[in-house]
């Protein structure tokens, strides 16, 4: 397997479940904290893009990671397959759109990246268009970066393994049951083929803004992980509150 998707999706070992749960509350507590700082300062935004195969846990990052924050300054948005509307305009016209105003945070649930990833693994478009598509996007996200946006690209990495439980629990659990979907089965068979195209996505689209792999078997070490990665990135921006007057 890759450099990047060879890393574990488990843990590191010496990591204890609820000792690691305690430190991410603590984290939590951070975010929300920097969150009401980067509002009032008003100087730049921060964009989170959440990546991952089916059942990786994009929806409970957000629900986990982010329950402290201020909704007033943080928006969520999940791209789904294009509608008639975005499919008239260039394929970046609904990511755009949804870019962070200065002082708010913004989660893509999904991403301009499927607009690679879906097209290269179905072959819906030429390889010179794809090829395009890979500039395009590193030069929207330099135009962010230099715009003030601060980005975070968390790709959720769990294993085919886990991804087979979690979409059982889903037919089983009554309080998941309504995420199942059954093109979801159908998308799990093209598992290497999506591997292979996000090991391209890592390559072609790390240079100036880099992904950050997260082991995601265990929700409570992903949660962890990335609310740490957050809450250490946004400490070395030296935010203050703006004096009054």
């Amino acid at each position: 397997m890759s450099k990047y998707l060879s890393i574990s999706t488990k843990a590191p070992e010496g990591f204890e479940k609820e000792k690691t749960k305690e430190k991410t509350e603590d984290l939590i507590l951070k975010l929300r904290d920097l969150q009401a700082v980067l509002f009032a300062e008003s100087k730049r935004s921060v964009l989170i893009i959440l990546q991952g195969i089916d059942a990786s846990g994009k929806d409970g990052t957000v629900k986990h990671v982010f329950t402290g924050v201020n909704p007033m300054g943080c928006n969520v948005h999940s791209f789904k397959a294009p509608t008639l509307e975005d499919s008239s305009h260039d394929f970046l016209y609904r990511v755009h759109s949804y870019a962070p105003a200065k002082g708010m945070i913004e989660i893509f649930n999904r991403s301009h990246y499927e607009d690679i990833l879906v097209p290269s693994v179905h072959k819906l478009l030429s390889e010179s268009k794809i090829k395009k598509r890979y500039d395009y996007i590193n030069s929207f996200e330099h135009l962010l970066k230099d715009s003030g946006t601060i980005i975070f690209k968390f790709y959720l990495h769990i294993s085919k393994e886990e991804q087979t439980e979690r979409f059982k629990e889903r037919k089983t659990n009554p309080e998941k049951e309504w995420k199942y979907q059954p093109e979801d089965i159908a998308e799990s068979k093209h598992w290497d083929d999506y591997m292979e195209v996000y090991e391209d996505i890592f390559d072609k689209c790390s240079q100036e803004i880099p992904w950050t792999i997260v082991p995601a078997d265990q929700n409570w070490y992903r949660n962890y992980f990335i609310a740490k990665t957050l809450v250490e990135t946004l400490k070395e921006l030296n935010m203050k509150y703006p004096e009054r007057g």
